[in-house]
């Protein structure tokens, strides 16, 4: 497993612990890649001494944060998570199996849910739009998604290396489409497993930058498997958009077009 986290100690803590209580731990790898937290969450390594953590000097961004996590791992296969994520018991093995048994799968994803269970919102489509809704799980078993929501996903590590790396170019928003998109062209399938379940607490609304960097991210994508014109399309309307409806903090950010972690997005 590969756990990206910034800033969240406590909502860290949480996924480790429902981590370490899952089934088959002892065969279980857990990295946890800390994008230059200052609240503390250094703190966490005494508590998990069986988790190894990876420090960054500052925000790498997501992205970057995900290709050294994936590298460290000695594993076939790589379950990236969100720190806001707590895992059920039985989720991690039922996911590896529905790999081990279906060889056409390049991913599998549990079905994520609410506090309360019900489906919580994981679903979207290619180009993304920014926009989610909940998974109906199957009764007759896992069914083919074209691209979940990237808080929770295990995916075969040879599928990542055959593509090198997840394209560094997406910020906080933007590779787990890349992802889909690349299973997706290679033929490949992307399983919902219903019946392996993962609590999400989410965010409820975007911020100005993360809105920003969800619409560079979106010209990124729209410019890599769509052509030049898509991208410079989407990247004007990334800067437009915002001046005409008077967000001018986004609109600051998408001009200079800087993403999450500081960096400027690159075309």
């Amino acid at each position: 497993m590969v756990v990206v986290s910034r800033n969240r100690a406590e909502r860290l803590r949480r996924c480790l612990e429902s981590l370490e209580n899952s089934e088959g731990r002892e065969t279980l790898q857990i990295i946890v890649v800390d994008n230059g937290s200052s609240d503390g969450s250094a703190q966490l390594d005494a508590d998990f001494p069986r988790a190894q953590f990876i420090r960054l000097p500052k925000n790498f961004g997501l992205t970057k944060a995900m290709n050294i996590g994936w590298r460290a791992a000695d594993a076939q296969y790589v379950f990236f998570l969100h720190d806001d994520t707590e895992v059920n018991p039985g989720a991690v093995m039922r996911l590896a199996e529905v790999l081990d048994s279906t060889p056409d799968a390049a991913a599998v994803c549990p079905l994520l849910v609410e506090g309360d269970g019900r489906p919580a919102p994981q679903l979207g489509s290619l180009p993304p739009d920014g926009t989610w809704r909940a998974a109906q799980p199957s009764a007759s078993g896992p069914v083919a998604v074209e691209f979940p929501r990237g808080a929770a996903l295990m995916i075969r590590v040879f599928v990542i290396r055959a593509i090198r790396q997840i394209d560094e170019r997406y910020g906080q928003f933007g590779s787990d489409a890349d992802l889909a998109a690349q299973i997706r062209n290679a033929s490949k399938r992307i399983l919902l497993v219903g019946d392996a379940r993962v609590r999400h607490h989410g965010s409820e609304a975007y911020a100005t930058l993360v809105r920003a960097d969800f619409l560079l991210g979106r010209a990124v994508f729209l410019g890599k498997y769509q052509g030049f014109g898509a991208g410079l399309r989407a990247r004007l309307a990334s800067v437009f958009g915002p001046l005409f409806s008077f967000r001018l903090g986004e609109l600051r950010y998408t001009l200079a077009g800087q993403k999450i972690d500081g960096t400027q997005a690159q075309p």
